[in-house]
C-alpha cells in the first residue's frame, strides 16, 4: 500500500524544504495550544510541542498515512525567544542576538497509528553586532513576526549579520532535513528520484 505523507504545519519554509528534498506530500493545518509546563528546560518545549501535535493528529490518521508535527524554537542564554508579538518585540529580540551566540532547537515528531519516532536537532548561530539600521532595515522590509527570534536565516538579515553557525542550516529555517530523510526511511517513506 503507497504511503501518504502528510505535512502538518502552514510554515512556508518547512513546506519548501520537504519540496527541494524530493518528497511528495500534503499539507493540512493543525490548531494546537502551544502552551507547555513551565518546568521544561528551554532547550526541551521544541521537542514537548512536536509531541503535542502529534498527540491531536495521531488518533485521526488513516492506516496509510505518515505524518509530520515540527516546532522550533530560539533560545539565548537559557531563555526562549519565541515569536514576537509586534515590532517593538522584534526590535528588543534583534538587540539581545546581536553579537551574541544563540541556539535554534527544531523538534520533529513523524508519526502513523501506530507509533511515532521524535528527532531534536540543535544549531549554534553567531550573530555579529547588528546597528540599529540594519535591525530598523530588517524589521521594515521583512516579516520577523512570524518566526522564533524574530529572524530568519534565509533573508537579509541572515544574509549580512550571521557570522558563523554550527550544525544543521536547514534546521535554522525550519526542518532538519538531514535527519528527517532518515525517520522518513524508517516509515517507508522517500523521495522521488526520478
Amino acid at each position: 500500500m503507497q504511503k501518504k505523507l502528510i505535512l502538518a504545519s502552514q510554515s512556508p519554509r518547512r513546506k519548501e524544504l520537504l519540496q527541494h528534498a524530493g518528497y511528495q506530500f500534503s499539507t493540512i493545518s493543525l490548531q494546537v495550544d502551544e502552551s507547555y509546563p513551565t518546568h521544561l528546560l528551554p532547550t526541551q518545549v521544541a521537542t514537548y510541542l512536536a509531541q503535542k501535535k502529534a498527540a491531536a493528529l495521531q488518533p485521526g490518521l488513516k492506516e496509510n498515512e505518515v505524518a509530520i508535527t515540527a516546532d522550533t524554537t530560539v533560545v539565548l542564554d537559557n531563555q526562549l525567544l519565541e515569536k514576537a508579538a509586534d515590532l517593538n518585540q522584534a526590535r528588543d529580540f534583534l538587540n539581545q542576538l546581536s553579537g551574541k551566540t544563540h541556539q535554534v532547537i527544531t523538534g520533529v515528531t513523524v508519526f502513523d497509528n501506530q507509533q511515532q519516532k521524535t528527532l531534536v536537532s540543535e544549531t549554534k548561530v553567531i550573530f555579529k553586532n547588528l546597528s540599529q539600521g540594519m535591525i530598523e532595515y530588517y524589521l521594515q522590509n521583512f516579516k520577523p513576526l512570524d518566526k522564533a527570534g524574530a529572524y530568519g536565516i534565509q533573508e537579509w538579515i541572515g544574509l549580512v549579520g550571521i557570522e558563523k553557525i554550527e550544525g544543521s542550516y536547514h534546521n535554522v529555517v525550519g526542518l532538519p532535513v538531514s535527519k528527517l530523510y532518515d525517520v522518513l526511511a524508517g516509515f517507508n517513506i522517500f523521495p522521488q528520484m526520478d
